[in-house]
């Protein structure tokens, strides 16, 4: 009798979709798969940012503890929720293609003010805001990610922002029901699942968290079978770029209460990377660019770390650390 596979997963909409994904490549190569629901510490408080939270996988660790109990065969995750250390016994099996890596801002209206206000005309954003329209115009923009709140805050500092928890259906309703100009989303959350609203907006200057928009599934070390049949859905690419945005999060000591995005693209052979660090104030920020051959990629997100390090990311770091302590 065949194996059938458990595949532990959340059990909201989009953690489901994710991990139907997964079941379904699987039934592609022949192999039997059923659902597995956890819930995890991230999907129960929802009352908190999760930057005041600031617990390393709070979306991951419920189903790790099952796997190493070996009630579920693979867990499937957002990459971009997985520490950069993994538990002891679990590995990467598979990182699937990666959607978009884009951060989407949903307006409360789509109002051509609110477009103004931002900068944003015929489907592009300024360079550089409008001080004159900005400067006197106080919107508050939801989020519950301290990096986007930093990135937004760099940019519109005289901007509020406030919390926004929950899944992407809650989430959606809590903007409907408030007086928020807007709430900033993943797009490949909204897209998986078909709820990007029409007059949703890309924001093109905004890097992504490390990873963002990827599937990964993991497993156990010593489970050489599903290792070896997850491997066959490995998108190298995919795996190749977001590897080496975790390196550069994981060399600036990073967690879901730093502020650190990165993005690595390959294209015509070429990789071109982009980092940044930014002070949960938005007032400090620190980039970095590079484009190497692909044959050179080795170490480049340790060394683009080093050099944000050198160049103003270690005095981020350690004002961001003073700031946990304090509190």
């Amino acid at each position: 009798m065949q194996h059938i596979v458990k595949i532990g997963t959340r059990d909201s909409e989009l953690a489901l979709w994710q991990a139907k994904k997964v079941q379904a490549l699987l039934a592609g190569s022949g192999v039997r798969s059923t659902l597995v629901h956890i819930k995890s510490e991230g999907d129960i408080n929802l009352s908190q940012p999760l930057y005041e939270i600031g617990v390393q996988g709070i979306f991951t660790k419920a189903l790790d503890l099952a796997l190493l109990q070996k009630d579920i065969d693979v867990a499937v995750h957002s990459y971009k929720d997985v520490p950069t250390q993994m538990a002891i016994g679990i590995v990467k099996a598979a990182v699937l293609k990666r959607d978009s890596y884009k951060d989407l801002l949903i307006p409360k209206a789509d109002t051509n003010t609110i477009k103004e206000v931002l900068g944003y005309s015929t489907g592009k954003w300024m360079a550089t805001p409008n001080a004159s329209t900005t400067e006197n115009t106080a919107f508050t923009i939801a989020t519950s990610s301290i990096r986007r709140k930093a990135q937004w805050l760099h940019r519109y500092p005289q901007h509020r922002i406030d919390n926004l928890r929950g899944n992407i259906n809650s989430r959606l309703k809590k903007l409907d029901a408030s007086n928020w100009q807007g709430a900033i989303f993943a797009a490949a959350g909204l897209d998986r699942i078909d709820l990007r609203p029409a007059n949703a907006i890309e924001i093109d200057w905004m890097l992504p968290a490390p990873a963002q928009g990827a599937i990964v599934a993991v497993c156990r070390n010593d489970d050489q079978w599903i290792r070896k049949v997850l491997l066959a859905l490995n998108d190298v690419s995919t795996d190749i770029c977001t590897g080496i945005e975790r390196d550069f999060l994981r060399a600036l000591f990073g967690g879901c209460t730093t502020p650190i995005s990165a993005l690595a693209q390959i294209e015509n052979d070429l990789l071109h990377f982009q980092g940044s660090i930014t002070s949960v104030d938005g007032k400090e920020q620190v980039t970095i660019e590079k484009r190497v051959p692909c044959g050179e990629v080795q170490h480049i997100g340790q060394m683009a770390a080093a050099e944000i390090l050198a160049n103003g990311g270690e005095r981020i770091i350690e004002s961001i650390r003073n700031g946990e302590r304090k509190a």
